[in-house]
């Protein structure tokens, strides 16, 4: 029997992704509502109450709206957010299933699942293992920059590319309030939070992110690190140096849900580049929700992907 899944909010980027990823599948049967009652939070309650799970791909100020209602409603419908409002809210579960030992089956079990950002996915995924196993130190002072195709911005960011509002690449961020800080700094587990500096590129998905930092004769320690926690895994591969050399092209692994991992540096001197490439909508968004969905429904966890 086909398991019943609602999108609130399916009109919008990750929403779009997540739905041509489900429509495709015989097991899955996607809860729909009359458009024109999409912003009802009757119909909408409704249709939680018919799904299994459901996927809020909203803004955050409604993903926290909604989640209040279904509250007040007494729903049982598990969840899955694709938004900021919950990655680092208590009761709820951080999606990102290569995280640590133990966090598919925490995810499996979850009734509430945060999906991660894009940024995040990719430093968390280069600084837990190696903060783990001792190679970085919490307290250590870490720099992230990358850069990301201009759909990571949102609906908004969109329209000012594709209209021609906006032109050529930009930095921002350099306030160092960025929105995923919070859940990079705490499931990396670091003491305070790194120096983030994102940028935009003039193409539409794709990323690349780099964290630099200083490991005196330890970057062939961090790469073990890596391999070692992320052998057997499906989606994060840790790859040669070489492979990301000369270039790192942001656009390698679009539409797909796979991330690439790797450490270059000056072995001389202990300045380390960690460097991760991933689709920023499909590991970093829709992918990652899809496989989160996969674990939460005792699913082969690639289905779909």
């Amino acid at each position: 029997m086909a398991r019943k899944v609602f999108i609130d909010g399916d009109v919008g980027t990750t929403g779009l992704q997540i739905r041509e990823r489900l429509e495709r599948r015989d097991d899955i049967a996607l809860v729909r509502i009359d458009p024109a009652l999409r912003k009802d939070n009757a119909a909408r309650l409704a249709a939680f109450a018919e799904a299994e799970v459901a996927i809020l791909c909203l803004p955050d100020p409604a993903a926290k709206e909604i989640v209040a209602a279904c509250d007040a409603a007494g729903g049982k419908t598990r969840l899955i957010d694709a938004s900021t409002a919950h990655r680092t809210s208590p009761g709820w579960t951080f999606g990102f299933p290569e995280l640590a030992q133990g966090q598919r089956e925490t995810i499996r079990a979850a009734a509430r699942v945060s999906n991660p950002g894009c940024w995040s996915t990719c430093a968390i995924a280069l600084l837990r293992p190696l903060v783990d196993a001792g190679v970085v130190e919490a307290g250590a002072q870490i720099a992230i920059s990358g850069v990301s195709g201009y759909s990571g911005g949102g609906k908004a960011m969109i329209e000012e590319f594709e209209s021609g509002a906006v032109t050529g690449s930009f930095l921002y961020g350099t306030g160092q309030a960025h929105k995923h800080l919070p859940e990079i700094t705490g499931y990396a587990r670091l003491v305070r939070p790194p120096v983030f500096v994102p940028s935009v590129g003039q193409y539409a998905q794709g990323m690349a992110v780099a964290v630099e930092l200083s490991l005196p004769g330890g970057a062939a320690r961090a790469e073990e690190a890596l391999r070692a926690h992320y052998a057997g895994e499906r989606f994060v591969t840790v790859v040669d140096a070489a492979a990301h050399q000369p270039r790192v092209m942001p656009q390698a692994l679009n539409d797909t849900n796979r991330m690439e991992l790797s450490v270059h540096g000056n072995p001389e001197t202990g300045a380390t580049v960690l460097v991760a490439v991933l689709d920023n909508l499909g590991k970093g968004a829709s992918g990652a929700a899809v496989q989160n969905l996969n674990l939460m429904l005792g699913l082969d966890e690639g289905a779909g992907l």
